[in-house]
């Protein structure tokens, strides 16, 4: 009986590993899509509501989930409480909150590099700086949700399998 136990909770674990692995995977494309729209709607802020940057990033916080949503509320925090430029700004608050997310280091560079370009320029400028981030961001969210397609379903078998295994090599 013990065994039995032991092994249910064996095979329960190990299933468990594979479907948080796997949650990572479904997570990347859902906040990519959740950037991309964030990202969108700040275009939208500035050429045609001429809304400051720190009032349209406090805007986003509140209409997104998180993480994204403490990116654009830490961002906005900054540029009105410290003494610091917007490219600073940026960078401190997507080192500080990228972490939580499901998204990898190559949306961290394009975000950066958006970051660099950010209220430096024209209104103009500035929405052809977020469509190019935009087209990144669209080519990285079809990348992830090929690899949540391909390995998905089989991290989530991989880690029953895994675990039948360990009861049999232990029976």
């Amino acid at each position: 009986m013990l065994k039995i136990i032991g092994a249910i909770l064996i095979i329960a674990s190990t299933s468990f590993g594979g479907f948080e692995f796997s949650k990572v995977l479904s997570q990347r494309p859902k906040q990519l899509r959740a950037l991309r729209s964030a990202l969108q709607s700040l275009d939208a802020e500035i050429m045609y509501g001429h809304t400051p940057l720190h009032e349209a990033c406090r805007r986003l916080s509140e209409q997104l989930a998180e993480p994204l949503s403490s990116f654009f509320k830490k961002f906005s925090d900054r540029l009105l409480t410290e003494d610091t430029n917007v490219k600073d700004a940026w960078t401190v608050s997507l080192d500080e909150t990228w972490k939580k997310t499901a998204m990898k280091n190559t949306e961290l560079e394009i975000m950066k590099q958006f970051g660099e370009t950010l209220g430096r320029h024209d209104r103009f400028s500035q929405q052809k700086q977020i469509i190019l981030t935009l087209t990144h961001l669209e080519r990285e969210e079809q990348d992830a949700r090929d690899l949540q397609g391909k390995y998905e379903k089989m991290i989530k078998s991989l880690g029953f399998l895994s675990g039948l295994l360990i009861v049999i090599l232990l029976m």
